[in-house]
């Protein structure tokens, strides 16, 4: 499956989880239901992916945690905030450069309009 074709599907399911669910839940529900959903599409999901950080020879294995890897391809990064910052985006392009992805979203559930809480970045 292409890149663009799984990112659609993404937003497709994470709009649903938003229109039955709304704003004001905790970051942790949302990232559940759109498991859900991505999986009910036939999407393969991987959840609180552990990425180990590697410094100089050693390797520390809990480093980072990605919310979700769907196809193996593109990172999804969920967040109940006010507005995104430089930190959320630093951090997803941190995500990337990890996993060798080249496309992420940062989802912020907490919009009144998801399609206005969805950033993509890429690598």
């Amino acid at each position: 499956m292409e890149l663009e074709d799984i990112s659609f599907k993404v937003i497709g399911a994470a709009i649903e989880v938003h229109q039955h669910l709304g704003a004001g839940l905790f970051e942790s529900a949302y990232q559940e239901c759109l498991d859900h959903e991505l999986k009910s599409r036939g999407l393969f999901v991987e959840k609180e992916l552990v990425l180990p950080i590697k410094y100089k020879n050693i390797e520390i294995d809990r480093g980072y945690r990605v919310d979700l890897m769907v196809e193996g391809k593109l990172i999804v990064e969920n967040k109940t905030v006010e507005s995104f910052n430089s930190v959320h985006v630093a951090q997803l392009l941190t995500y990337l450069k990890f996993t060798g992805c080249s496309l992420g979203l940062l989802i912020n559930w907490r919009s009144t309009t998801l399609s206005k809480g969805i950033k993509r970045v890429i690598l």
